[in-house]
């Protein structure tokens, strides 16, 4: 039988000696980490951002988490029950996270693709759409992947052979581990080191001159303006800088973290590897290459929509100068009051 090369999986060790855990308790332990860590991420983010197709597929994984939360609870707790005519047991709790991880294991680059090109339109004001419409569409178009994905799973016959491989008796939990997410996070690690590389010497003379100031009741990083700033026209060289710098500036432990699970190569099950802050690393990661590429089109008068949760990208194109930020600081004060 063929069997991919990103089918990885994660037997038990069936070694002689005390029990190991049960691996229905792993499972669940792990779900509900997760499902915790989305609900943190979402919560500190900023809410004065823009709707995007990732913000939304966001929503829709912790949705799916906290439904499969709640499934493999009720499971655990009652172990052995039957519902509409199908009997579950303490078998599902492997199961059920075993499809989500094919069906996690297979949106990596479709979503990645599918934002991208999104984003594209909202920062170049392509699209024409309302603000409702574009939300309604984003609505649809998730549930779409949603349940394209999940046809193919549960109709792909290698997956079935796959998943009726498990003895029922076994309560051993294998996991699909996705390959598009190690290519992924390879090739924006990549980028990013090449970046660096590019521009190394321009990072460490903007960094040991960079501050962290308050703009509008809002942390930023101020760039100071460099004596060849062209007000009407933005180097890519001077920003592709800058927008290394911020995302660094948020991402950095993040970067660290995807280096560390390459270099070593772990290999994470499909439905812990597909979460919420690494969907928004790629959120990021995409503003950033939109911006560059987009860069001849831009003024730094222009206004920079607030797409990203996390990274304020509008500080890279904003000519601030101490003065500039003191007065806007205290005609604030002056409103507020």
């Amino acid at each position: 039988m063929y069997v991919s090369p990103d089918n990885y999986t994660f037997p038990l060790p069936s070694s002689p000696g005390p029990p190991p855990l049960d691996p229905s308790c792993m499972v669940l332990s792990i779900t509900l980490a997760k499902t915790f860590l989305n609900i943190l991420v979402l919560a500190i983010r900023r809410k004065d951002t823009c709707c995007s197709l990732l913000e939304c597929f966001c929503m829709s994984v912790v949705f799916v988490d906290f439904l499969l939360l709640v499934g493999l609870s009720f499971i655990a707790y009652f172990q052995d029950f039957a519902l509409w005519g199908i009997r579950f047991t303490k078998y599902h709790i492997c199961l059920l996270p075993q499809i989500l991880s094919f069906a996690y294991g297979f949106l990596h680059c479709p979503v990645f693709l599918l934002a991208g090109v999104d984003h594209y339109l909202n920062i170049t004001k392509t699209s024409k759409v309302s603000h409702f419409g574009r939300n309604l569409f984003y609505f649809f178009s998730v549930i779409l992947i949603w349940i394209a994905v999940l046809a193919y799973v549960l109709g792909d016959s290698m997956i079935y052979i796959s998943l009726s491989k498990q003895p029922l008796s076994s309560y051993q939990c294998p996991f699909y581990v996705s390959i598009q997410s190690y290519w992924l996070s390879l090739f924006m690690v990549g980028v990013l080191l090449v970046v660096f590389g590019t521009c190394w010497s321009e990072v460490l003379t903007l960094t040991q001159s960079l501050r962290v100031i308050s703009y509008m009741k809002e942390t930023a990083l101020y760039f100071p303006l460099a004596l060849d700033w062209d007000s009407t026209v933005i180097c890519k060289k001077q920003l592709l800088t800058k927008l290394l710098i911020c995302f660094l500036g948020t991402w950095l432990p993040f970067v660290f973290f995807q280096i560390i699970i390459l270099f070593l190569d772990i290999r994470i099950p499909a439905y812990v590897d597909m979460n919420v802050p690494w969907l928004y690393f790629i959120n990021s990661f995409l503003i950033a290459a939109v911006y560059w590429f987009r860069s001849h089109e831009l003024k730094v008068t222009e206004t920079i929509l607030p797409m990203d949760p996390y990274v304020s990208w509008k500080f890279c194109f904003i000519p601030f100068t101490i003065d500039h930020t003191e007065k806007t600081e205290k005609t604030a004060a002056v409103m507020a009051c």
